[in-house]
C-alpha cells in the first residue's frame, strides 16, 4: 500500500489501485515504469484524484492539526458600535460588575444579608441580559444557554443563602431543618 498526501493537504494515506503488491508506486517488477497505462480513470501521476472541471473539490471535513483560532460565544461581540468609547460598548458586562462590586462593598461595611442579596441580584440580572439583548459583550462567556443557567443558578442560590442565613432568617424553609437535623444527629 503507498501512503501519498491528499492534494488538499490532510495527512489520510491513500490506498493504491494495487493493493496486492508493496513495491513503489511508479515501477512494476522489472523496474521499468508501466502503470501510466494501467493507472485506473479519475487518478493523477502522483495517486490522488484528478479534479475535474465539472466537478468542484469539496473542503476537507477533517479538523486541521493546528488550530489558529477559537469561535466566538453566541453574542460575544461589541454591545455597541465601535464608535463608542470602551465602557459604553461593554454596558451589559459593566451593569453586573458594578452591582456585584455594590454587593461587596456592603458585604464590607458589615450589611451581609443585603450585599449578598444584591450580588445574587445582578447575576439574575446577567442571566435576563444574557437572555434578551442579543449582544452583550464580553459578558458573553459560552453558549447563550450555558451563560443563561450558570448566571441564573447561581444568583439565585446566592439570593436563597442570603434570606436563610442565621440570625433571624428572612426565608425559613422546615423541610431544610429536618435534613439539617438528619444529617447532624
Amino acid at each position: 500500500m503507498a501512503a501519498e498526501a491528499h492534494s488538499d493537504g490532510a495527512s489520510e494515506p491513500q490506498r493504491s489501485p494495487e493493493r496486492s503488491s508493496q513495491r513503489s508506486p511508479g515501477r512494476s517488477s522489472q523496474g521499468s515504469p508501466e502503470r501510466s497505462s494501467q493507472r485506473s480513470p479519475g487518478r493523477s501521476s502522483q495517486g490522488s484524484p484528478e479534479r475535474s472541471p465539472e466537478r468542484p473539490s469539496r473542503p476537507s471535513r477533517r479538523f486541521p492539526t493546528l488550530t489558529r483560532d477559537t469561535a466566538r460565544p453566541e453574542g460575544g461581540g461589541r454591545a455597541a458600535s465601535g464608535d463608542y468609547p470602551a465602557p459604553a460598548r461593554q454596558w451589559p458586562l459593566l451593569v453586573v460588575t458594578g452591582g456585584v462590586a455594590l454587593g461587596l462593598l456592603l458585604v464590607a461595611l458589615d450589611a451581609f444579608r443585603i450585599g449578598a442579596i444584591i450580588i445574587g441580584l445582578s447575576l439574575l440580572a446577567g442571566a435576563g441580559l444574557r437572555w434578551a439583548v442579543p449582544s452583550v459583550g464580553m459578558l458573553a462567556v459560552r453558549s447563550r444557554f450555558t451563560d443563561m443557567v450558570t448566571y441564573g443558578l447561581l444568583g439565585f442560590v446566592t439570593v436563597m443563602l442570603a434570606l436563610m442565613v442565621q440570625p433571624k432568617p428572612w426565608l425559613r424553609l422546615p423541610f431544610l431543618d429536618d435534613i439539617v437535623h438528619f444529617v447532624l444527629r
